[in-house]
């Protein structure tokens, strides 16, 4: 019996395709974002075999973006947005202006009419959601100051978008469109928007930080991991849509500030891990969504143009941004680091572009120049972020002497979130990876033993307060070879990887094995499956947390001991297994 699966056919083709292809990247040493937008470009009506659904991959590609806007609003604080909008307001609304009269100047020169080229500019201004954050993602710079600046920034550009949507057709017969209502209905309109959007804003941070919290508080109370996971999901989607239904708000931004009111809630970490699976899947999709929209004959048919798209989003965008960004005074890192994520464009340059061709405002030529810009720009973006990176680390020094103490404060700790850290002067030394509270407890003992410790953290908060202390530390993800080689492994007596991920656990221990196969690596887990990867990897201990609990417990009523599990298929290297105290 045949069936219709077009769901099931995009789901299955889009993942699997971008597995393979992003792989492939990976091992080439590029970003798997490359592969994720290939597989859709061959998924794509525009390459011949199997086509994907065009209009079920944009409503799967939606709920990543909703997804992944409700994380970040997880660990992005209302304060964290009020402490930017002295630069996010202004210096995001003068980007886009600048950003929307280069790209009228383009179409100008290709003899397109003014509604035109204020679609065109206006879908060239925005950056990508999606792709924002996962560059500040994969650098971590989300808890930086330029990654607080950026997220303020994309918040300003969504609600700008959503009035340009609202004003677009209003504008339509002033500038060559399709008709348009009287002005005074135009204001009217605007009005009723804005009042909408303010309204939603006041009733998320007035009643959505109290029940939300409180829903969540009140499910774990029942016990189920299951039904808090499905209370997480419904939460960030119906805010989500809510928000664009009844509001007439972003996807993106409804889900940001349904992140926001429960980001104070003690239960935001643990709501974040249980979306995260989510988020990375559907976050694929809206990658292979993009690709499917690439049509390689504009390469052909327009060189010209495109190469001038290609130039306003990757040179002049970000060369506005620094400009602002400094003009506001702030250190050269953040503002490479905001003008760096800007430089592409995403999913509201496509709804702009149809909306414009819809409007008759726009011509079929000027969407697919923007399909294909944000294609290639999204491409580019890594090795722009990369040569941005690159200027950064040889400015530091400079930029000190010659704007004061002001930056010389703030640059040392974007610095290393930018560039390779300082290596370590220690020896004979321990080496602590992530100080949660397994960390900060190894962390005290061995302090007060007098064994010298190094700590691997990213979390800039921690590290502030580890300094403020006298500890030595290196900021970073331990999981990066370049972190990892700053720790002195080689000079290290011991390592303990505190994380809880055993994934990324796992690629810090193959590292360190590989570098001092001597070295006695103590790494925590919470399944057996876990421990059996970790020791596959080369741990020389890996303690159980549930495991030792029961332990304690059964050596308190019973005096008996739980008998060692079998061991793994592939044992660490002789000589290497610790011996439990």
């Amino acid at each position: 019996m045949v069936h219709e699966t077009p769901l099931i056919a995009i789901i299955v083709g889009g993942l699997g395709c971008a597995f393979v292809l992003g792989a492939i990247a990976t091992r080439l040493r590029i970003s798997p974002l490359v592969g994720y937008l290939l597989a859709g470009v061959i998924l794509g009506p525009f390459t011949p075999g199997f086509v994907a659904d065009q209009h079920l991959a944009s409503q799967l590609a939606e709920i990543g973006v909703i997804l992944l806007m409700f994380g970040v609003g997880l660990h992005f604080s209302l304060s964290d947005l009020m402490s930017v909008k002295l630069i996010a307001i202004p210096g995001a609304l003068a980007q886009i202006g600048v950003a929307t009269l280069m790209g009228m100047g383009l179409a100008r020169l290709m003899g397109w009419g003014l509604g035109a080229g204020l679609v065109f500019g206006l879908a060239l201004s925005v950056a990508s959601t999606v792709v924002l954050l996962r560059t500040l993602q994969e650098r971590r710079l989300m808890e930086t100051q330029g990654g607080k600046i950026a997220i303020g920034w994309l918040v300003v550009e969504d609600m700008a978008m959503v009035l340009a949507l609202v004003l677009l057709p209003a504008l339509g017969d002033l500038m060559g469109g399709m008709g348009s209502p009287p002005l005074s209905q135009l204001a009217l309109t605007l009005a009723l928007t804005l009042g909408k959007v303010a309204l939603f804003v006041a009733l998320m941070l007035a009643g959505g930080r109290r029940l939300i919290p409180w829903v969540l508080h009140r499910v774990t109370q029942t016990g189920s991991r299951e039904l808090f996971r499905l209370a997480v999901l419904a939460v960030a989607l119906g805010v989500a849509f809510g928000a664009a239904e009844l509001f007439g708000v972003s996807f993106a931004l409804g889900a940001f500030f349904a992140g926001m009111t429960l980001a104070e809630s003690p239960l935001a970490h643990e709501a974040a891990e249980e979306s995260l699976p989510l988020r990375d899947a559907f976050a694929v999709l809206f990658f292979v969504s993009v690709g499917m929209l690439f049509d390689w004959h504009i390469l052909i048919d327009h060189p010209l143009p495109l190469l001038g798209t290609l130039a306003i989003i990757l040179v002049g965008k970000v060369v506005a941004a620094y400009v602002l960004v400094r003009a506001f005074r702030h250190t050269i890192p953040t503002a490479l680091t905001i003008a760096g994520g800007l430089a592409q464009i995403g999913e509201f340059s496509f709804i702009l572009a149809a909306f414009g061709v819809d409007l008759g405002l726009l011509p079929p030529t000027g969407q697919s120049l923007i399909l294909a810009g944000a294609i290639l720009s999204i491409l580019l973006n890594p090795l722009v972020f990369i040569g941005l990176q690159r200027l950064a680390a040889h400015r530091p020094r400079k930029a000190a002497a010659t704007t004061g103490e002001a930056e010389t404060a703030e640059a040392p700790t974007k610095v290393k979130t930018l560039t390779a850290p300082e290596p370590t002067a220690l020896a004979d030394h321990a080496i602590i990876i992530g100080y949660g509270r397994v960390g900060r407890l190894v962390g005290e003992a061995l302090r007060q033993d007098g064994t010298p410790v190094l700590v691997v953290e990213e979390d800039t908060g921690i590290l502030e307060q580890l300094r403020g202390a006298g500890q030595e530390v290196i900021a970073g993800n331990a999981a990066q070879p370049d972190v990892l080689a700053a720790a002195n492994l080689e000079g290290a007596r011991w390592l303990f990887v505190a994380v809880p991920n055993s994934f990324e656990a796992g690629q810090v221990v193959a590292q360190a094995r590989k570098r001092n196969p001597q070295l006695d690596i103590i790494a925590r887990a919470h399944t057996d499956a876990a421990v059996d990867h970790l020791r596959q990897h080369g741990a020389s201990l890996v303690i159980m947390g549930e495991r030792e609990i029961a332990q304690a417990m059964l050596s308190h009523t019973h005096g008996l001991r739980i008998p060692d599990p079998a061991p793994s298929r592939t044992d660490p290297p002789d000589g290497l297994v610790a011996e439990a105290v």
